[in-house]
Formats: structure tokens, C-alpha cells, sequence
């Protein structure tokens, strides 16, 4: 009997799979295991334990019994599911699924998940009902970058009845959830009740569905194209956007402009309310406005004529300090970085920390003191840099704001050594 599963590449990458015990994963785990060529380039395996259902620890078990038998190394990850997150149980879980992948991906592997072609067609009808567009309608990608590396899912073409075939002609194991019978969920749903009745009017239904997302996936990427090149004449910096060159584009084409830059910085999908919001609030504003759109912990904001892509949480802690000799560069909580470039060391060790209001700085040149806030306003720094700005203090006299004000005293060094300071604030 000739299998119905794919034919694997010559020279395979290794892999990490996505190994929930269930039919999927367990046909993709074995087929790769049986693969001579997948096993010399390295095949490892990891079950997240949500914790969710009174049989996750059997399931857990029955994992690590199917890996020790296939010698296969496997990573159980336990995960706290956010019951409040306010998006529902299952998008939480997914969340939760996804970052644990993310922590157990090593940067030369890709992650194999086994999402197949009736999957694809749910996602598709999905999407559809909630009124997607082409990037909506490509659905579930067959290779798409994930954390380090990339996500493969090289069934997304083959039918669950030939994965079920398989997996009942090499008698395999597997375990059902029981939450897979119950239609709460709105991909249950469809997939008990809404695409059996399609099949029995349609029965290739699912192939169609998955046929129309592959189209809309070869749409989008020749629109990704054009829209990475709009997007690189629009930027000014990383995750700064040009509102007056963003003007001069069609709407629709800032809409997508404006999802694939969000896109790029890894933050989550931009909502439609976002784009409208930009269009009403962001992009019209003054120039000296302060308008913002927050949503999932990112932000945009408009500042000098600037759209400006944040993480919410960037910031220094308030409390936050520590010695910097100038050594080695210094990493900062928000992801940023502070180095003394030129020099070996600082003359003296300086205490490094946020700012906490009512700073006071003397320039070059100056014979009294300046408020730091007043010469932040001055030189244009955005607003919520100014929460990143490291202070740099020789007891109690501030010798520095990042690379952007620098005191009398500390200037004179750096000029007699050919040195400066570099601040790289974190960035979405």
C-alpha cells in the first residue's frame, strides 16, 4: 500500500514536533521518525500540558511512552492557561501553546505542527464568516516564520482520512479529546456540523476550500511584495512611519501598509477598529499631536508628523538601578542597551537609573543648571522615550540622559579620550 502522506526532502532540516499524543501529531511524528534522513538531521518532540482536561497527565505520559519507544527525545512544557484573558479559553490555550513552541525552538530547527487540509478549509470558512480579506482567506500557512526559526506544516495538503488510513496501517496509538465532540467552539462547530452537510451537496467541499486558500495565499504574497517596498519608502527608522508619504498612498494600500508593518515588528495583528483609528485620529492630527491607538500590549502613536509602532510595556522600571563602569556595554530592562564607545573604562563608576521627575542638568558652556524635562521638550525626544532614558549620576549630581544631554564634567572626558556615549533604546 503506497502512502498517502508527502514525500520528505532529500536533505531535511532538524525538526522539532508539536506533539499533542492526538491522530495528527502522532501520524507526523511517525512519519518523520520513519525517515532515515530526518533521524541524522535531528528529530526532537514537545507536548505542551495545559493542565485543561482530567486526563492531561495520561495524555503527558502517553507521549513520553510513544517517544521512549520511537527514541524519540521529547520536552513536556506545563503552561498556566489565562482563564480571564478575555479572548475565551481556546485563543488563551493557543497563546499559551504558541510561546511555549517558541521557548523550546532551538535557532536550527524549524517546527513541524500538523494542521491538514480539513483544518484548512475550517480556517478558511472561518475567516470568511468574520469577513477577511485575502491575508484572512490564505489561512493556515505551509511554512511561515515562527520565533527563531520557522513553522512547517508539511500535511496541510493531505485529507484527516488519510491521515486516519496511516495511522490504523502502522497501528498507531493516540489519544481523543473529548473536547473535540462538544460544538461550543466555533471550529467544532463547523467541523461537526457545518462542513458534513456541505459534503454530502459538495464532497470535494474541503479540497475547494483549501484550493481557494492556496489561491488567496499566491494573491497575498504577490501584494506583500509591493507592500514591503511602500513600506520601505514610508520609514524613517524601525517602527517609524512617515505619515505625509503614508498620505500620499492610496487608503486601501495604507491599510495594508499598516498591518504589515505591525507585522514585521512581531506585535500582534493589527485590528480593523486600529486602521480606522489611524485614518480618523492618528494620521489627520496636528503635527504637534499626541495621538495614540493601544491594543494586545502595542501602541502606535503620532508624535512630529511620525507614526510610532511601541510594545505598551516599554519603560525602566521606576525603581530600577545599578553601577556601570563602561566595561561592557549595559543592558537595559526594556531591551535597550547603553556603551561607552572609545574608551576601555569610565573614570569613575556612575550609578545608572530611570528618570523619576525634577532632574536638573548643567550643559557645556553653562554656569547654572537646566530642568532635564525642559530639555527633553527642547530637543524633541517622543514622550514614552523618555520613560526608556537611562540617567547617568556621579553621587547625587546627573551626568547624562542617555546619549542626548550630557554634563559639563562628563563631556570634557569623553573629549579628551575621543569617546562617547551610545543609548539604543528598546524597541517594539
Amino acid at each position: 500500500m503506497s502512502s498517502p502522506l508527502p514525500t520528505l526532502s532529500a536533505a531535511p532540516r532538524p525538526v522539532l514536533v508539536g506533539f499533542s499524543g492526538g491522530l495528527d501529531s502522532t501520524v507526523l511524528l511517525h512519519w518523520l521518525a520513519q525517515s532515515a534522513a530526518q533521524r541524522d538531521a535531528g528529530v526532537r518532540a514537545v507536548h505542551v500540558h495545559h493542565g485543561l482536561q482530567a486526563a492531561a497527565d495520561a495524555w503527558a505520559r502517553h507521549c513520553q511512552a510513544i517517544c521512549t519507544a520511537w527514541n524519540i527525545d521529547l520536552q513536556v512544557i506545563g503552561v498556566d492557561v489565562a482563564r480571564d484573558s478575555g479572548h475565551g479559553l481556546e485563543a488563551a490555550a493557543r497563546h499559551a501553546r504558541r510561546d511555549a513552541f517558541a521557548s523550546a525552538l532551538r535557532p536550527d530547527e524549524q517546527l513541524a505542527l500538523a494542521h491538514h487540509r480539513d483544518d484548512q478549509a475550517e480556517t478558511f470558512l472561518l475567516r470568511a464568516l468574520r469577513g477577511s480579506g485575502v491575508d484572512g482567506l490564505a489561512a493556515i500557512r505551509s511554512e511561515a516564520p515562527f520565533a527563531t526559526g520557522t513553522v512547517w506544516r508539511p500535511l496541510l495538503q493531505v485529507p484527516r482520512a488519510a491521515l486516519l488510513a496511516y495511522a490504523r496501517s502502522q497501528a498507531l496509538q493516540w489519544v481523543d479529546d473529548p473536547s473535540n465532540a462538544s460544538d461550543e467552539a466555533d471550529r467544532n462547530f463547523l467541523r461537526l456540523h457545518v462542513l458534513p452537510l456541505l459534503q454530502q451537496r459538495w464532497p470535494q467541499a474541503d479540497a475547494a476550500f483549501a484550493r481557494s486558500a492556496a489561491l488567496c495565499a499566491q494573491a497575498q504574497q504577490l501584494l506583500d511584495v509591493t507592500d514591503q517596498e511602500a513600506l520601505r519608502r514610508c520609514s524613517v527608522a524601525p517602527g517609524v512611519l512617515d505619515s505625509v508619504r503614508l498620505l500620499r498612498l492610496p487608503r486601501e494600500r495604507r491599510a495594508r501598509l499598516l498591518r504589515q508593518w505591525v507585522r514585521n515588528c512581531g506585535l500582534p495583528p493589527l485590528p480593523a477598529a486600529g486602521v480606522e483609528a489611524i485614518e480618523r485620529d492618528l494620521l489627520p492630527a496636528a503635527h504637534d499631536a499626541d495621538a495614540q491607538f493601544a491594543w494586545q500590549g502595542a501602541r502606535i502613536r503620532r508624535w512630529r508628523g511620525e507614526l510610532h509602532l511601541l510594545s505598551a510595556t516599554l519603560a525602566l522600571p521606576p525603581h530600577w538601578s545599578v553601577h556601570w563602569d563602561g566595561r561592557a556595554p549595559l543592558a537595559l530592562p526594556d531591551g535597550g542597551q547603553l556603551e561607552l564607545l572609545g574608551a576601555r573604562h569610565l573614570a569613575t563608576p556612575l550609578q545608572v537609573s530611570a528618570r523619576r521627575g525634577g532632574e536638573r542638568i548643567q550643559l557645556p558652556g553653562r554656569t547654572h543648571s537646566h530642568a532635564l524635562k525642559d530639555l527633553l521638550q527642547q530637543r524633541g525626544l517622543p514622550p514614552w522615550q523618555r520613560r526608556q532614558l537611562p540617567l547617568l549620576f556621579q553621587g547625587e549630581v546627573l551626568m547624562a540622559a542617555g546619549d542626548r544631554i550630557i554634563a559639563a564634567p562628563l563631556q570634557h572626558w569623553l573629549d579628551e579620550h575621543d569617546a562617547q556615549l551610545r543609548w539604543t533604546p528598546g524597541a517594539a
